[in-house]
C-alpha cells in the first residue's frame, strides 16, 4: 500500500486525483506494475489508477489474464474499475479509503456480489485508509482554497 500511496501522491503533483495502484505477485512479492490516476493529463477518462496498473500488468506479462495477482489500489474501485478487475482476473483486490459516493465494491452496485460478475476476487479493505483518505482530503480541501 505504501507503493500505491506513493503513486497516489504522484497524481496529486500532477494535478491529478490522488489514487494509486500497484499489481502484485504475492507468491514472489515482485511489483509487476504501478499505475496512478491519469484522466486529465491523458485525456483518457479510462485512465484511472486500476485500469493503468492492469495495462501495464498486461503487457508486461504477455497476458490479459492476471490470474493470482494481488492489485492493491488506495481508493475503493469504481465500476468500471471493478468490472476491468474482473476481466482481468484479479485474484485479490486490497483497497484503503472507502468511497461511498463511487465505489463499487462496498458500495454502489458491489459489482463482485452481482450474480452476472463472472470472476470474483477476493477483497480486502481499510489498509491504511486513513492515510489514504486524508491524501484525498487534503487534495481536494487545496483545490477548493485556490477557487477560493
Amino acid at each position: 500500500m505504501r507503493i500505491a500511496l506513493a503513486a497516489a501522491q504522484d497524481a496529486a503533483s500532477r494535478g491529478e486525483t490522488p489514487v494509486g495502484a500497484v499489481i502484485v505477485d504475492p507468491t514472489t512479492e515482485e511489483v509487476i506494475a504501478i499505475g496512478s490516476n491519469g484522466p486529465i493529463g491523458a485525456h483518457d477518462p479510462t485512465a484511472h489508477a486500476e485500469i493503468v496498473a492492469l495495462r501495464e500488468a498486461a503487457a508486461k506479462l504477455g497476458n490479459y489474464r492476471l490470474t493470482d495477482l494481488t492489485l492493491v489500489v488506495t481508493l475503493e474501485p469504481c465500476a468500471m474499475c471493478a468490472g476491468a478487475i474482473s476481466h482481468a482476473r484479479i485474484g485479490r483486490v486490497v483497497f484503503g479509503a472507502e468511497d461511498p459516493k463511487g465505489g463499487a465494491v462496498v458500495h454502489g452496485p458491489k459489482f463482485f456480489e452481482q450474480p452476472t460478475c463472472h470472476w470474483r476476487p477476493e477483497v480486502t479493505s481499510g489498509v491504511l485508509a486513513e492515510e489514504s483518505a486524508e491524501l484525498l482530503r487534503g487534495f481536494f480541501r487545496a483545490r477548493r482554497k485556490k477557487k477560493g
